[in-house]
């Protein structure tokens, strides 16, 4: 093949192509190309330039309030319940056991029950409270754990005041019944929220002293259910009506009811108060028979509203866990939406911690501080315990009976 022969086939292939890349035709060759060109520009944003999606909050740590309705003082109370966990739950199982003690292999094995992180050692839980816990080596060779020397003269002194608060307990057992649907409520829910109302551990013993107010009764798979046997008139008022006689108009605005109505009455602002007031007291009394009435009427809800009330007015604390008031959910004829209704409360009840585990509060139980008006002796003696139990070092100053 000539020279230039090879030139001229040359330059009709440059001409081509050419020709080619200069086409408008979209279908042409550069089209397909120019799309097949790009696969080697970075097409996606770096991973440092890319904006960081809000990571969604799980039930376990949302808030059920929100800004700028949270109170961090009632927030803070539950965030000192978790603190002294360990202490409380430990302190509990621990005084069951023969002698107050427990090998501290077996402790290890109960998480749950003592109420430390599941994974964790015991013994780091034992060492924050080293005034009320002690670990020590036994005769046979084992570790054991117990409680202090110290600790032991704070139950004796706690013993005492179960004592002294046992016709009130009596009381508070007996108002549970009156407000329960058959007024009979099983054992072991009273026994699982004791601590809830300041009831002794050893309370279904003492019941054996009451025969004019109780009755056991043992069912056919075996469980033990407790029965009211005298009703007393003077126990069936609720804290809400000794406060309606004492100040009228505070109560009449510490809940609201609003009533629906048609457009067609043609109300004034001043005649749809007047309206809504009637249904704005709740004084169906909690120690009615709750379960005649129509269960979504308004006046049933006022009943659950003023029977969540009258528990939470008998707790130690004036609180309680949704699970505590849960378990009683079918003698007190609860719904399922007992969270929806309370929060429609806001001016007696304050709804605190995540929507895994809400406490409800009596707000008007409290000073704005967090702290409650009236303390009854066994709240006297928690705090106390919880202030020896954050001591490493007990002062000379402090007395084991100090109130």
């Amino acid at each position: 093949m000539s020279l230039l022969h090879l030139l001229r086939t040359k330059s009709t292939t440059i001409s081509s192509i050419t020709k080619t890349l200069t086409s408008p035709n979209p279908n042409s060759t550069f089209s397909q190309f120019r799309q097949l060109s790009t696969s080697f520009l970075v097409t996606k944003t770096p991973k440092k330039f890319r904006k960081k999606r809000k990571k969604q909050e799980s039930p376990r740590t949302k808030l059920v309030q929100t800004q700028p309705n949270i109170n961090p003082h009632f927030e803070n109370i539950l965030l000192n319940d978790t603190h002294f966990r360990f202490l409380t739950k430990t302190k509990e199982f621990l005084f069951k056991q023969p002698h107050h003690v427990l090998r501290l292999d077996d402790a290890g094995k109960l998480h749950q029950q003592l109420g430390f992180p599941r994974g964790r050692k015991v013994v780091k839980s034992l060492q924050r409270h080293p005034k009320i816990f002690e670990i020590y080596r036994h005769s046979d060779g084992k570790m054991w754990i117990g409680f202090t020397d110290f600790m032991e003269q704070l139950l004796d002194q706690e013993s005492c005041i179960m004592d002294e608060m046992e016709s009130d307990r009596v009381n508070v057992v007996r108002k549970l019944l009156m407000m329960s649907k058959d007024k009979r409520i099983p054992l072991s829910k009273i026994y699982h929220n004791r601590l809830l109302f300041g009831i002794p551990e050893d309370f279904r013993d003492r019941l054996r002293k009451y025969e004019d107010f109780f009755k056991v009764v043992v069912e056919e798979d075996g469980k033990r259910v407790v029965e009211l046997v005298n009703w007393d008139p003077t126990l069936a008022v609720s804290a809400l009506e000794k406060e309606y006689m004492v100040d009228e108009d505070k109560v009449k605005k510490a809940f609201k009811f609003p009533i629906k109505h048609g457009k067609a009455l043609d109300l004034d602002e001043r005649d749809e108060r007047k309206l809504n007031l009637l249904y704005t007291l709740p004084l169906v009394s909690p120690y009615s028979d709750g379960s005649k009435l129509n269960l979504w009427t308004v006046e049933a809800e006022k009943f659950r509203v003023g029977l969540i009330h009258e528990f939470l007015s008998l707790t130690l604390e004036k609180r309680a866990y949704i699970h505590n008031i849960v378990e009683f959910k079918e003698e007190f004829c609860l719904t399922k939406h007992t969270y929806q209704m309370l929060l429609k409360q806001p001016r007696t009840f304050y709804l605190a911690g995540t929507e895994m585990n809400w406490s409800v509060f009596l707000k008007d139980a409290y000073v704005e501080n967090g702290v409650l008006l009236n303390k009854d002796p066994q709240v006297l003696f928690n705090e106390k315990l919880y202030r020896y139990a954050d001591m490493k070092v007990l002062e000379p100053s402090n007395d084991v009976y100090e109130t």
